[in-house]
């Protein structure tokens, strides 16, 4: 299996869509002004103690305060307060690392009353963003993650992953990194440290090290909090942080600025492989030239169909999101309904699996298959569920099939699920209903060509059509295109683009910035 993953980079978000062969199972969106992303450290205060809950609420700087419960403090959550509170009182010089002496582990049982109280200055961490109509969750158990190694403050332990099961090679690991880690710090080994050598985890040791400094002088020189002391690497670098593989075929980026962040990401990690980053210059929408964006429009929204005819509904609620499996129009097989309804179902699994991760869809998820009678079906369907759900990076637990045919399987949820809107609003009637006639589109768009040449001196820019109207502009010897071109001059580029509805258009300057032509007089 090859990876792809194309980043579309715009002046106001970045797009991150991750292809195994060929086929979209990943899709992020990230807003420039985004924030309170997971792994993002404050330094905020107390706002609410709730000891019917055994949690606080903490003001982070949104509209909503985060949520943190006792048993998110973390055990070195009492050497985490000592620390903040030395750091607080003296504005001018941070206490000595090395000599600070740790206090003893915060027990599991406790309540949060005894531990914090209101107005009180803390250091947290976001684990989860904010959902619905919930705030950020947070934690007090601090930690800077890189590629192979996991920093901890005050741990003062290693650990290695369990998914790396030579215990030698667990034991060289173990050995090697307790030999270069400062005082005081607890380290995770990742699984892609397997293999590595001392310089590679010695030096990513000391960025994260110099994370927690930065970290600290930021909250020592801020002057009122909330502060955002440690800001979580871009969505960009942190996905590559986390799926980076070896199976990777490319790396496309249509923004010079993010393609070289990305190449000296990957020129660190994998130095082989900096040659997959390619700068796309092609004029076709990024997405759209990598088949992206059709896989986008027929892959989200309510229903999906996935095979021979076959679809899923799938519903969002409060509490969970709910599955419907349906045959569609398809035939009986000439096996019968026990071998079409199993046929059926073992498609949906594949196509479910997927849209967990392109939707990153979290928290309870119920699915309803078609019925089968027969036990030795249903077993396989759940052990084929099981291991097509592998793969998922995010925790799950699956359960197998109910005497009702549902399937339970709960996945974790740290940020909201991707909801894209497929449906198109009509750009031309703003939802009104009418329209002015389609004959004069063309003579609309030359008359704002006009505009932007002679009225606002733009003599370089791009036309984004739907492809239907980009086929007409171009038909004949003497098209519309030339035309344009003739009379307006050669600094524009008519550019078709399957993300936009039909008869609707944009304006690009040589930026990539949106030129806003469009008026809802227009309508009228």
């Amino acid at each position: 299996m090859t990876s792809e993953l194309i980043i579309d980079s715009q002046p106001n978000e970045v797009t991150i869509a991750l292809l195994e062969d060929k086929k979209l199972v990943e899709f992020q969106k990230e807003s420039s002004d985004t924030k309170f992303s997971v792994g993002n450290i404050y330094a905020a205060r107390v706002k609410k103690i709730m000891p019917g809950l055994n949690a606080c609420f903490v003001e982070v700087g949104h509209e909503r305060e985060a949520f943190l419960h006792y048993q998110d403090l973390g055990t070195q959550f009492l050497s985490l307060e000592k620390y903040i509170k030395q750091v607080a009182s003296d504005r001018k010089r941070l206490p000595q690392w090395d000599k600070f002496s740790r206090q003893s582990d915060l027990p599991k049982e406790g309540s949060i009353d005894k531990i914090l109280e209101q107005g009180q200055e803390v250091l947290v961490q976001i684990t989860k963003e904010p959902i619905n109509t919930k705030g950020p969750r947070l934690t007090g158990e601090i930690s800077f993650a890189g590629r192979y190694l996991v920093l901890m403050p005050f741990a003062d332990k290693v650990h290695v992953s369990s998914k790396i099961k030579s215990a030698e090679e667990r034991a060289r690991l173990k050995q090697l990194v307790q030999s270069i880690k400062p005082k005081n710090f607890g380290v995770i080994v990742r699984t892609v440290a397997e293999g590595k050598r001392v310089a590679e985890l010695d030096k990513e040791l000391e960025i994260l090290v110099e994370s927690w400094n930065d970290c600290i002088s930021k909250v020592q020189q801020a002057p009122e909090l909330p502060v955002l002391a440690y800001e979580e690497t871009g969505r960009t670098v942190a996905m590559l942080r986390d799926l980076y593989n070896p199976s990777y075929e490319a790396i496309h980026v249509n923004d010079v600025n993010v393609f070289k962040e990305v190449r000296k990401y990957v020129s660190l990690i994998a130095p082989e492989c900096e040659n997959i980053v390619k700068l796309y210059k092609g004029e076709l929408p990024i997405f759209d030239n990598f088949d992206i964006t059709r896989q986008i429009k027929s892959g989200f929204g309510r229903t999906v169909s996935y095979k021979k005819g076959a679809y899923l509904i799938i519903e969002h609620t409060e509490a969970l999101h709910v599955i419907d499996v349906n045959s569609g129009n398809r035939n009986r097989g000439v096996e019968g309904q026990e071998a079409n309804a199993f046929e059926v179902n073992m498609g949906a699994a594949d196509e479910i699996a997927r849209q967990l991760r392109l939707r990153d869809i979290g928290g309870i998820i119920v699915i309803d298959f078609i019925d089968m009678d027969t036990a030795e079906h249903r077993q396989k369907l759940y052990e084929h569920m099981t291991e097509i759900m592998r793969p998922d990076r995010a925790k799950h637990n699956i359960l197998p099939l109910s005497k009702f045919g549902l399937m339970q399987i709960t996945r974790q949820r740290v940020r909201p699920a991707m909801d894209v809107n497929v449906d198109e609003t009509c750009p031309t009637c703003m939802g009104k209903g009418t329209i002015k006639s389609s004959y004069l589109f063309a003579e609309t768009l030359e008359n704002k060509i006009d505009y932007i040449v002679n009225h606002l001196k733009v003599k370089k820019f791009q036309l984004l059509v739907h492809p239907y109207v980009y086929a007409y502009l171009n038909q004949g010897l003497w098209s519309l295109k030339l035309q344009w071109h003739a009379k307006y001059g050669l600094g524009f580029k008519l550019i078709p683009s399957q993300a936009l509805a039909f008869l609707q258009y944009e304006f690009k300057d040589s930026q990539g910035t949106l030129i806003d032509m469009q008026e809802e007089v227009e309508t009228k």
